[in-house]
């Protein structure tokens, strides 16, 4: 019998939360609350929605085959008429987390019309929420049809008015906010409310929930680097919820890419904060007569960094932006690359760090 969406919260919703989900719920709590405090150490918060939200941006987009390098992502954060095809379409997908971003923090909810504003930011149309019919979703390998979404635009309308009730109405729901954020991500997918972009704006959700249960203070969580490496599993595993009402396994695999990612973020963050400790130290010492705490953090809010930038983050002239540019330079601070006429400047270890994508260690 084909799976039919129905409004939430899931029949029977307590019997989804077995001892092996609230285990790996609570582990993740616990990485969640570390990356938070991770998080709020760094003197900047700039520093790492501008680059961490450039990551989520790029795996995001890497789930729907729109691939691109970080050289190419920022190199278009500096140049506009560098952009591709991808980096244009990613650096979208990063300007519509921070919308949401923005608009949960101000108003401590996810509503309907900050869902059609990051689906409008992604696709660049008004078509809004689905009336026609004919939506399906289809195996990538065979073109077999998996999954029929709801057809009827008043069923489609309906559904979404009771998924934001469901994410902003603790007490339409006793589970915990983790497990509850894999129902609402499955929800929405399972609607599909939207001819193009679900797959993007259901992960954009997902951070927007956290923030909205204060689990996060800052978009910092990049699941999406979790969905791209297990891409198969992800989509397995949605379907085996409607074909086989599989929740466990599907709240188990949430739940672990929260943890991981969690772990992976906490890492990275603590290597930025070594990483711009030596700067702090290493300009202090060979250049004190250009240090400041407004340099330093334009250096790592922009991995890739230019005239303009210091000019207006610093408040100094043209030429005193170029000067300390090239004091930088001189000393292996950064590299000095060029585009046309234009020369950018490269915080290469900081690059490193992205690129590499570290792990974090077995903690």
């Amino acid at each position: 019998m084909a799976y039919t969406t129905s409004t939430l919260p899931v029949k029977d919703e307590g019997s989804l939360e077995t001892r092996s989900v609230l285990k790996k719920a609570a582990s993740a709590h616990r990485y969640l609350a570390e990356l938070k405090g991770v998080a709020a150490s760094i003197p900047n918060e700039a520093i790492l929605i501008n680059t961490l939200t450039m990551q989520e941006a790029k795996d995001s987009s890497e789930v729907e085959n729109i691939v691109t390098t970080h050289d190419e992502l920022y190199k278009a954060g500096l140049f506009n008429d560098y952009l591709n095809p991808a980096a244009k379409e990613v650096q979208d997908y990063a300007g519509a987390l921070k919308r949401g971003f923005d608009r949960v923090r101000q108003f401590k909810i996810v509503r309907l019309g900050d869902i059609l504003d990051i689906q409008q930011a992604l696709e660049k149309n008004k078509a809004g929420l689905r009336k026609l019919p004919g939506t399906e979703l289809k195996n990538q390998q065979t073109g077999e049809v998996v999954y029929t979404p709801p057809q009827d635009p008043k069923l489609v309308e309906l559904l979404m008015g009771n998924l934001v009730d469901y994410m902003n109405d603790d007490e339409l729901s006793d589970c915990d906010p983790l497990v509850k954020m894999a129902i609402i991500h499955f929800q929405f997918e399972s609607i599909h409310p939207f001819y193009d972009g679900n797959g993007r704006t259901g992960r954009i959700l997902n951070i927007l929930y956290l923030l909205t249960q204060n689990l996060l203070d800052l978009p910092v969580l990049y699941l999406s680097r979790h969905i791209i490496r297990n891409k198969a599993h992800y989509y397995q595993k949605l379907q085996a919820v409607r074909d086989n009402n599989d929740w466990e396994s599907w709240l188990l695999f949430m739940l672990d890419g929260i943890e991981k990612t969690a772990k992976q973020t906490i890492y990275l963050i603590e290597q930025i904060k070594v990483l711009m400790m030596n700067y702090k130290h290493g300009i202090r010492h060979d250049l004190p007569k250009i240090y400041s705490q407004d340099l330093l953090n334009n250096l790592f809010r922009h991995p890739y960094t230019k005239i303009e930038f210091v000019v207006n983050d610093l408040g100094v002239t043209r030429l005193t932006a170029t000067k300390y540019l090239e004091k930088l330079v001189e000393k292996g601070f950064l590299e000095k690359q060029k585009i046309g006429r234009s020369n950018y400047y490269i915080n290469a270890p900081l690059c490193d760090l992205f690129s590499r994508n570290p792990d974090a260690p077995d903690i």
